[in-house]
């Protein structure tokens, strides 16, 4: 079986016979969701069916951390990433149809890019084969969204969270303050972060489970809107570094050099991608997704790159 070869990670979890594996049958994909929206909301709807046109017969699964999709939305802003993170993992393992699929694909929306990539580094059962991102705050963000005038659910968030962000009790249930991380300040995040400097294996202590996971991806796609005015900075989509007028590209900065989640080992073997789209914060064409899915999802034999130099690890 080709696929055993190229993925030697996903051998444990492969039960269907090699001409199962190659029906062409795509492979499930997973979406997760940004802050203020909802799985069934029409966006996300509307992504599920072009997930579904870019490759017929995709089972689609939307992320939900409530089937009520007022409490789904309201688990954007008010929660424990950690144990959101965990219930989700939870929820992937037990499902029918993706705990027996021989992995899945994923795609994230904003905060929910790095919620998947926190999925990928701390459990990956069903495996993920590709995972793209838009958007995301891969590297944490300097400053806190604006809110709609009548949206008070956000407001009431976005008032915890300024001057309060390394409070525990905002660190613990304030999703957005859970991936600040202000350059400037490094000591308080490494100090308080209740997520993102774990998953960014920035503590002196690294969970090598972090770095193996992201390293047998097969690709990890990274998206950054291009006139992005509501992620500050716009450039942590690609794990860049900013700090005042200074950019420090992913592949300059230490947790690149030292690997520390794997991102140069899967980097050196072709999976990690930038890539750019027109527009602000998540001004997404249906021609971009279509493009995307296209690329990186379908069936399991299908690759956007030659597979064998996974062995190269």
């Amino acid at each position: 079986m080709r696929y055993l070869r190229a993925l030697p990670f996903l051998a444990p979890f492969l039960s269907a016979t090699a001409a199962e594996e190659n029906d062409g049958t795509p492979l499930p994909v997973v979406i997760w969701h940004g802050l203020g929206d909802a799985y069934s909301a029409e966006g996300m709807q509307q992504v599920a069916r072009l997930v579904e046109a870019a490759n017929p017969g995709t089972f689609v699964y939307s992320i939900r951390l409530d089937k009520d999709a007022s409490a789904d939305r309201r688990a954007t802003f008010y929660g424990n990433v950690t144990e959101q993170v965990a219930q989700v993992c939870a929820d992937l393992a037990s499902h029918p149809i993706l705990s027996t699929a021989p992995a899945i694909d994923a795609v994230g929306f904003s905060q929910g890019g790095q919620f998947l990539r926190a999925y990928v580094e701390r459990c990956n059962f069903p495996p993920v084969r590709n995972l793209v991102t838009f958007g995301s705050q891969h590297n944490g963000i300097v400053d806190y969204r604006t809110c709609a005038s009548r949206d008070w659910l956000c407001r009431g968030a976005m008032a915890l969270l300024h001057g309060n962000t390394w409070a525990s009790f905002v660190q613990s249930r304030l999703v957005p303050a859970q991936y600040f991380r202000d350059p400037a300040d490094l000591d308080s995040y490494l100090a308080h972060s209740n997520f993102l400097a774990d998953i960014n294996n920035e503590r002196a202590l690294k969970n090598e489970t972090y770095a193996a996971n992201i390293a047998a991806l097969e690709n990890l796609v990274l998206y950054v809107f291009e006139d992005d005015t509501t992620v500050v900075p716009k450039e942590t989509s690609w794990f860049e570094e900013v700090n005042g007028d200074e950019i420090t590209p992913l592949r300059a900065r230490k947790m690149y050099q030292e690997d520390w989640i794997g991102l140069r080992a899967l980097d050196r073997k072709g999976g990690l991608k930038f890539k750019t789209t027109p527009g602000d914060h998540m001004q997404l064409t249906d021609q971009v997704l279509d493009t995307a899915f296209k690329e990186f999802f379908g069936p399991y034999k299908t690759s956007s790159r030659e597979p064998d130099v996974v062995n190269e690890l």
